[in-house]
């Protein structure tokens, strides 16, 4: 006996589809956006609104993000060579971050998800770019990287 077809549910509508489809990547950038607006505001320069690092505070060791909540604040108000000057591998980071976000959002708005393929080599050297950092910032010789 055959069976009758059930009802058929309705197929999403094409910007319906788009916009749900951008509700995560909008959403995350939403949370950026306020981090940076909240950095902006309240300045990590005035001692007291954040906590210390924990790795300065005990060692006197600048860790990979030591300045990084001061360069936020540069770079939220535009000053870029503050920000540098403050964490240059974290100005690095925001700027890979929109890169991703961007081409993240297109992909999502074309229906497609978002491929990057990063194998061991790339983590591996991303840790060691961390480490250099870290390293170099502490040495006399490059007093110029730290916070």
């Amino acid at each position: 006996m055959p069976h009758a077809p059930g009802p058929v549910p309705p197929q999403p509508s094409a910007p319906a589809s788009r916009l749900r489809r951008l509700v995560t990547p909008v959403g995350v950038m939403a949370a950026v956006v306020g981090a940076f607006g909240y950095v902006a505001t309240v300045d990590p320069n005035e001692p007291g609104h954040y906590p210390v690092c924990p790795m300065l505070r005990f060692t006197g060791v600048f860790c990979p993000g030591c300045g990084g909540l001061r360069s936020a604040h540069a770079f939220a108000h535009g000053d870029l060579v503050t920000a540098l000057g403050s964490n240059a591998l974290a100005v690095v980071g925001y700027l890979a971050f929109a890169a991703v976000w961007v081409a993240w959002t297109v992909s999502a708005s074309r229906g497609r998800p978002l491929r990057i393929a990063l194998g061991p080599v790339h983590w591996w050297a991303v840790g060691a770019a961390l480490l250099i950092f870290s390293v170099v910032r502490n040495l006399p010789f490059g007093s110029a990287l730290a916070p």
